[in-house]
């Protein structure tokens, strides 16, 4: 009996004693105040300065002729579609991609990766002028070819494929670490055979199997590539073309106060879009574990 309560009595006494838990809470406050002064101080600079009219108060002239300036509708909605083809074009691109890595070709993983990160290499200006000099060199050489129409057709003002294109490169280094970083998270392997034991065939698992727990890194990609082909500005402006961020560089010279509240609305856009992107991460989660379990 002696020995019995001896031992639970021992394993009591040698457990360690708890940390404070409380101990960093005026460093973490401190953090968040100098981060929450760094990035809401300019904002709040730049919404005074578009409603602040010298002479007559406060004024909202600025946000409410937004919709009427010529070219809002036209540049807005030229970059939401440049963005939603980016999107699409990256995707269909870099999913199979590095689902293959991770399924047969796993020593290919490095030189994946170096591809993908060329575009935070390459200057963006050097980037643009090897574009150029390619659409400049196609008609004059391919005129007689039906490779002509094709260097015609990715120059349409309309819709430039061409940015679509460019905007996929630059796109790419982002895109690789979301999905990267989803498919770490998961058995790819595993989720695959136990689908094809099932019956299914390859395409049907990785739709069926993969790509739903795949959601959060899909969302994180399609939010970095839009805010990216948002606020490209210095492809678009160099091949000569006008989607949203060219717009505003535009009209900032004659429009200052119009220019300032147009970019302080895509920025909250942007970040209601990234909350929104945060909620339904957070909701897959819950799911997922109880799915485990």
């Amino acid at each position: 009996m002696a020995r019995l309560t001896a031992r639970p009595a021992a394993r009591l006494t040698a457990r360690p004693a708890a940390r404070p838990a409380r101990a960093t809470t005026p460093w973490r406050a401190l953090v968040l105040a100098a981060a929450a002064l760094y990035f809401l101080f300019p904002l709040a600079a730049s919404v005074v300065f578009t409603v602040d009219v010298p002479g007559q108060g406060i004024h909202l002239g600025a946000y409410t002729r937004i919709l009427e300036t010529e070219g809002f509708l036209t540049s807005l909605l030229l970059s939401l579609g440049l963005a939603a083809a980016t999107i699409a074009v990256v995707l269909l691109l870099m999913v199979p991609a590095t689902v293959a890595l991770r399924l047969s070709a796993p020593k290919l993983r490095p030189v994946v990766e170096v591809v993908c990160a060329l575009p935070l290499v390459v200057p963006p200006i050097a980037f643009v002028a090897g574009i150029g000099t390619v659409l400049k060199w196609g008609p004059e050489h391919l005129s007689r070819t039906p490779l002509f129409q094709t260097f015609v057709a990715v120059q349409n003002p309309d819709f430039p494929l061409v940015l679509v294109l460019a905007n996929a490169v630059m796109a790419l280094p982002f895109v690789y670490r979301a999905l990267d970083a989803g498919l770490r998270a998961i058995d790819v392997r595993t989720l695959v055979e136990a689908a094809r034991s099932c019956g299914a065939s390859l395409p049907h698992a990785l739709l069926r199997a993969v790509l739903p727990n795949l959601r959060g890194a899909l969302l994180s990609a399609s939010f970095l590539t839009f805010a990216l082909v948002l606020g490209e500005f210095t492809t678009a402006q160099l091949l000569g073309f006008r989607p949203f961020a060219v717009w505003i560089v535009n009209i900032s010279g004659s429009q200052a106060q119009m220019s300032v509240a147009v970019s302080v609305m895509s920025l909250l856009v942007t970040w209601l879009l990234l909350l929104l992107l945060a909620g339904l991460g957070g909701r897959s989660t819950p799911s997922s574990t109880t799915d485990r379990k």
